[in-house]
């Protein structure tokens, strides 16, 4: 198994939901690319991580 922290920044509101971009590490491809967070979660956060775990 292998864990990888993913980050974003803020992009933009829409009706519902905050759009969050990827920041990749320097020299990587996105692995989500945008993400869609509902507001009542986000807030008024600016960066989120997410963790992904993955199991072979």
């Amino acid at each position: 198994m292998s864990k990888k922290v993913v980050k974003f920044e803020y992009e933009k509101e829409t009706k519902n939901s905050v759009r969050f971009k990827e920041v990749p590490d320097e020299g990587t491809a996105p692995i989500l690319g945008s993400l869609y967070v509902q507001k009542w979660f986000a807030g008024n956060s600016k960066t989120i991580e997410i963790t992904i775990e993955k199991k072979d």
